[in-house]
């Protein structure tokens, strides 16, 4: 049975490649991540295929930072395209305009903390102030819920730090950084499997390479739903 808990990172050379993706995938998959290297590929014409035609989830993946006033007017014109989640980086005056933008439409704004690619020396090379990556994400991702975000990005590894938080009621936990035990880490540095993922509190995993470069794609997604499924992912007294 298909999972929506399951988002498959289009991270495709371009929108043929990812419709060829899609229909390999079939109703295996059911949510689809469309970021920046896909954009210049067609990547919204992609997402509004998909969404149509297909009957698709989309998570635009776009992180976007700027002044205010120019995430609102950005926010407001993706909105447009009937999309369920798009990212902004998590700094509160980010997501307090993303909001303004997204009024009136069921688009979900998730705010990222920090990238799952990143460990603490590269954010001391980026002058980002000391303390422990756990904390840092937690803090970020509390005075994003209190600014209005729908959820947060994170790792899985801060999911249950973050789900313990009295803001995160009702609020929404989507990791990337989540491999299949086995699995090349690629550029991750700060990964979990899936059972372990959602046995964190993590409310939808994102998993790209270990889809897509699989000999067998479909077959793929449907090991990492069985394994979602499984009793071990199940949350403690859940």
């Amino acid at each position: 049975m298909p999972d929506d808990r399951l988002i498959v990172a289009l991270d495709v050379p371009n929108a043929l490649a990812g419709l060829e993706l899609a229909g390999k995938l079939g109703d295996t998959v059911t949510f689809y991540k469309i970021g920046l290297g896909m954009l210049t590929g067609g990547g919204l014409a992609l997402a509004n295929e998909l969404k149509q035609d297909h009957g698709k989830r989309i998570f635009l993946d776009m992180k976007l930072f700027d002044i205010g006033a120019t995430v609102e007017a950005a926010v407001r014109g993706l909105a447009q395209f009937d999309l369920d989640f798009l990212t902004v980086h998590g700094d509160p005056h980010v997501v307090r305009a993303a909001k303004e933008g997204a009024a009136g439409s069921d688009l979900k704004i998730l705010a990222v903390t920090i990238l799952t690619s990143l460990e603490r020396s590269d954010l001391d090379e980026a002058l980002i102030r000391d303390g422990d990556i756990p904390d840092l994400v937690t803090e970020r991702a509390g005075r994003a819920f209190e600014a209005g975000a729908d959820g947060v990005i994170s790792s899985p590894n801060e999911a249950a730090l973050i789900r313990a938080l009295p803001e995160s009621a009702g609020r929404l936990i989507v990791t990337p950084g989540v491999r299949p035990a086995g699995s090349d880490l690629g550029d991750q540095k700060r990964v979990a499997t899936p059972a372990n993922a959602i046995r964190n509190g993590v409310d939808h995993i994102v998993v790209g390479r270990p889809v897509w470069k699989a000999p067998n794609p479909r077959a793929a997604a449907q090991a990492i739903v069985s394994e979602m499924q499984s009793p071990q992912a199940v949350q403690p007294n859940a």
